[in-house]
């Protein structure tokens, strides 16, 4: 099978290592706009199964004959290309998986869904690490359930080694951090889909050997969640796990507008405080030393009449034999693993679907755990 990848960064770098040490791949092309970086990361992370070049993922006309080479197409850019980059895939006859992160992005390539089952293509939006790979778990937990109620999914990426004032170091892009920070997120209560303003609803909490951390809620990570278990669950709901004391600082910033589009003069000059916010984050938390990710999925309900509670976790840490941090695995192998089953066939309906719907938990874990990301459960009273 041939997957091509769209974007160099550091996301795409991981799917381009994991594709290309699958031996169910036979070529996987690399793009971006930069064209010497995707040849450096063919190069790097190829292992002898690449092709590279330029490609702009604005440029949806040349998207469409540059998937006809594919079996499968990995989009590894920001958010508002991956409607236009579905629509090409699905025109090319190829499958599209995308990391997602923007609801209304999400919802512009459901509406691909006839199209996508006319050209007979899986399209995957949000497949990443939360929100991703977080959703199949989470549904792999609660069908143990006969009678599941409320589903907690706590997530985070994180410095092994804080650094202050914000305790952390940019993992993914800053566009995707500041869009969790600003938007709003999506949960369950009372079994209604409510909206709740992003960074709020502090809690406490400690993982084993590593100590105390604080969780708050952040857009994006319950992705078609909350849609899919309506009706079934009572409650759900997502939030980013960070250092004690990130929430109240970053919350600070953001209230005095540093995430906003809206134009200001500086020194003759109109620009966006966002811009300028996303430049700022770059140039001061890109520490680039070893990090970790933590998932938590608690999920409780009741099992033969009996109310039960289990608890799901992974402590991932940054692979020094690959060089690949944490984030990178936990969010690039998820796609790469979904993308191949796609190609593979192990998909066996067409369309635009949630991951949770789609994916086969049993057979995604097993993959997760080739790749030495493991879900360890318990089974706790509630």
């Amino acid at each position: 099978m041939k997957i091509a990848v769209i974007g160099a960064g550091l996301m795409g770098r991981a799917a381009v290592y994991d594709l290309a040490h699958n031996p169910k791949v036979d070529m996987v092309g690399v793009y971006d706009i930069d064209a010497k970086l995707a040849r450096m990361v063919a190069h790097k992370y190829g292992h002898r199964k690449t092709v590279a070049g330029r490609f702009d993922a604005g440029d949806v006309k040349k998207a469409a004959t540059l998937f006809k080479r594919f079996d499968a197409v990995v989009s590894a850019v920001t958010y508002r290309y991956n409607p236009g980059l579905a629509k090409a895939a699905i025109g090319a006859g190829a499958h599209f998986f995308d990391l997602g992160g923007n609801n209304d992005a999400v919802d512009a390539e459901f509406k691909l869904d006839r199209a996508a089952k006319r050209a007979g293509v899986v399209v995957i939006p949000d497949c990443g690490l939360a929100p991703g790979m977080v959703s199949v778990i989470a549904a792999g937990d609660i069908a143990r359930f006969d009678k599941p109620e409320s589903v907690q999914i706590r997530v985070g990426g994180l410095p092994q080694k804080p650094h202050p004032p914000l305790d952390y170091q940019m993992l993914f892009s800053a566009e995707g951090l500041i869009n969790e920070y600003y938007e709003p997120a999506v949960a369950l209560r009372n079994g209604r889909a409510v909206a709740i303003e992003s960074l709020g609803e502090i809690e406490s909490l400690t993982f084993a050997g590593l100590g105390k951390f604080e969780a708050f809620s952040t857009s994006g990570g319950t992705s078609t969640l909350p849609k899919t278990y309506k009706g079934i669950l009572k409650n759900l709901d997502y939030k980013t796990i960070r250092y004690p004391g990130h929430c109240e600082r970053f919350k600070t910033m953001m209230d005095i507008g540093l995430a906003s589009w809206e134009k200001v003069m500086v020194d003759g000059a109109w620009v966006t405080p966002r811009s300028v916010f996303k430049a700022v984050l770059n140039k001061n938390l890109s520490h680039d030393e070893p990090d970790l990710s933590l998932v938590r999925i608690i999920t409780e309900g009741k099992i033969g009449g009996i109310r039960k509670k289990l608890v799901s976790e992974i402590i991932d840490r940054f692979d020094r034999r690959t060089g690949l941090t944490s984030m990178m695995r936990c969010t690039a192998f998820p796609i790469t693993i979904i993308a191949v089953m796609a190609a593979s066939g192990q998909i066996p309906t067409c369309g635009v679907m949630p991951q949770e719907k789609a994916i086969d938990p049993d057979i995604f874990e097993s993959e997760l755990a080739k790749r030495r990301i493991i879900i360890r459960r318990r089974w706790n009273r509630p």
